[in-house]
């Protein structure tokens, strides 16, 4: 069996002990996987559907408030400026999340990425992030939708009895069963079908944008009518400076979360290399669009100072006679919250399916539903235990940590794109039982390699074709050639390794030189030294990353013809910086609860995903041989 002893030289060899499972990666879903059994989704959607999709997911009930939270306290008349300095930096991620999509077109989304870039460890983590993510999301956003529908219909006892919030004294909880409808309903609509359930949600993100645009066009009237005097103020358009703007846009950053649910239904797009850039873009940019706009006119309406934190948009209609607008506001903000509880019960399943596609939780979520082709198990699961949580618990003070799988998930595609560009993954897995194929594949090119061998010392003996070649000129002009050859290999091999510690430390610089800046506590001295170090391993990564070359496999990984991320190194780099800022700054309270469910995943992982893994029996081959391999067992089948 000529090939076990190479897979595991070029795999993981026992050396590496039980750590093994933490770096073994898999390779982008292909035609071969499809033949070896793969459940597929149905590819319906468009690039409509997926604007739909990321506009719904993104903008929520949030902004009716957050202009009002953040212009009082940080941004003042340039919260304009901070919608589009925090939508540049969405749109990093956003870059890199469309390449990754268009490459590796398959549901699971950033947990998907990193499980073949990075390693099965790193992957779970995300994977486990990203289903805390999404159902203390849908949860939060349910319990939000209740005390807008009464206040549409008239208050809060305008509900009937059997959909309003009710106290339960022995146990001291508010339960809220109309969360727990809406929770149902969106799950039984996304069991239907994605074609279906994605034009319900296009449905309700449009009444959500009409609502938006009305704001927009009725408060500048109101704007030019009265003469802006938001605008008119004595402390300018910066009262809290530029770090105060800076401030701001960290703030309303995580408004723009929700564009990452498009890279989600990536298995379901019918064309993924043109479609999904397109629509992650679009959605990104109404988006940002929409914000900038309702900021100027709200802004404009009222000063800053006189906002109110709660309703800010209704009372700067209010205040200008217009107290009638409340109603559409509130409807704007009903049919948010609506398409982003959809947009959050929505990408969860296909987590789920992705990660018991590959062995690491049970085959119940890979199940499809083979007449709408929707993971049906997986989606009544996410809802039950959404609806549980949004009927029993008041979620909100669990709201940051939606925030950190997210921003966790977009520091890991900002690397992933690194090392796509820079040490992509040169061997793949393939399963156990093409081990015939792989071992008559690897005789058939070692037998090449030997004739190759003596016809390349026959032909250096001498040959009666080349009377210009004396014997001694032969044998040299092949020694030196030998040599080069062997000289680019290892060329390119160091190439790799530096390139692989290099973005390695360009990360560990990126989070010294954050949690120095962030941590005022620290001792002066020790502070600065820390972003010292950071920002020189910060600044040598990205001169050095800019410096060489790319590697070539590049150009061949995954589906080719799509996306590319443009600026990189530069672009990651920033991303990765930008994220790593916003996750230190989301508070120790935060970071306690996010340990604790990461450290459940752990040991789920230990006792079940570990020894469950697809890949637990791969054999690593060559990237250049796999094809030939699945060629030779097609052939042997047949």
């Amino acid at each position: 069996m000529g090939f076990s002893a190479d897979s595991q030289k070029e795999g993981f060899g026992s050396s590496w002990g039980g750590l093994k499972s933490l770096v073994r990666r898999k390779q982008v879903d292909s035609a071969h996987s499809k033949r070896l059994g793969h459940h597929q989704l149905a590819k319906e959607l468009t690039v409509p559907h997926l604007i739909a999709i990321g506009v719904g997911s993104t903008i929520g009930a949030g902004v009716y408030i957050l202009v009002g939270t953040v212009a009082r306290e940080h941004s003042g008349p340039a919260l304009t400026i901070s919608f589009l300095v925090a939508g540049i930096a969405a749109a990093l991620s956003a870059f890199c999340y469309a390449e990754l999509a268009s490459r590796c077109p398959s549901a699971g989304s950033a947990y998907h990425y990193s499980y073949i870039c990075v390693g099965e460890g790193v992957a779970w983590l995300i994977g486990w992030a990203l289903i805390l993510e999404y159902t203390i999301g849908g949860a939060a956003v349910a319990r939000g939708i209740s005390p807008n529908l009464a206040m549409l219909f008239g208050g809060e006892s305008s509900l009937p009895i059997f959909l309003a919030r009710q106290h339960i004294p022995g146990l001291d909880i508010v339960v809220d069963p109309c969360a727990a409808v809406l929770v149902f309903i969106v799950t039984g609509l996304l069991c239907v079908g994605i074609k279906e359930s994605t034009f319900a949600q296009g449905i309700v993100t449009t009444a959500n944008v009409c609502a938006m645009i009305f704001v927009i066009v009725a408060g500048g009237y109101l704007g030019f009518k009265t003469g802006w005097t938001g605008y008119e103020l004595p402390t300018g358009y910066f009262p809290f400076g530029v770090d105060g703007m800076l401030a701001g846009s960290a703030t309303v950053f995580f408004a723009y979360i929700g564009f990452d649910s498009v890279a989600s239904t990536a298995e379901e797009v019918k064309n993924p290399q043109r479609d999904l850039p397109l629509g992650i873009a679009l959605a990104l940019s109404i988006c940002c669009g929409l914000y900038m706009l309702v900021s100027v006119v709200i802004v404009g309406l009222v000063p800053y100072y006189d906002m109110d934190p709660d309703t800010p948009i209704s009372s700067a209609f209010a205040s200008n006679g217009m107290q009638w607008a409340a109603y559409i506001i509130t409807v704007g903000a009903v049919t948010a919250l609506c398409s982003t509880l959809m947009g959050s019960i929505l990408p969860q399943p296909r987590i789920l399916m992705a990660m018991a596609r590959d062995g690491l939780l049970p085959s119940f979520f890979s199940d499809v539903n083979k007449r709408t082709q929707v993971p049906v198990k997986s989606t009544l699961a996410t809802g039950l235990v959404a609806a549980v949580l949004s009927f029993f618990m008041d979620v909100s003070q669990l709201a940051g940590m939606v925030s950190v799988g997210t921003l966790l998930a977009f520091t890991m595609v900002a690397i992933s794109v690194l090392i796509l560009r820079y040490v992509p993954p040169d061997q793949v897995p393939l399963p156990s039982s093409l081990l015939e194929s792989i071992d008559s594949v690897t005789l058939r090119y070692r037998d090449a390699q030997v004739i190759s061998g003596d016809s390349l010392k026959v032909s250096s003996s001498g040959d009666s074709s080349h009377p210009l070649l004396g014997k001694k000129d032969v044998a040299v002009y092949g020694s030196i050639i030998e040599k080069a050859l062997a000289s680019c290999i290892v060329n390119e091999e160091n190439r790799r390794k530096i390139a692989g510690w290099t973005i390695m430390l360009t990360c560990v610089g990126a989070f010294t030189l954050t949690y120095a800046a962030s941590n005022l506590w620290l001792p002066s001295l020790l502070r600065f030294t820390l972003c010292g170090a950071g920002g020189v391993l910060l600044l040598f990564g990205l001169i050095f990353l800019t410096c060489i070359d790319q590697d070539d496999a590049r150009h061949n990984f995954g589906h080719t013809g799509g996306f590319l991320c443009p600026f990189v190194p530069l672009l990651p780099i920033a991303c990765i910086l930008i994220n790593v800022y916003l996750l230190i700054n989301l508070g120790a309270a935060t970071w306690i609860r996010v340990s604790v469910w990461l450290l459940i995943g752990v040991i789920v992982y230990a006792f079940y995903g570990r020894s469950h893994s697809s890949l637990l029996d791969a054999v690593y081959v060559s990237v250049a041989h796999a094809d030939e391999i699945y060629r030779s067992s097609g052939d042997s089948l047949a």
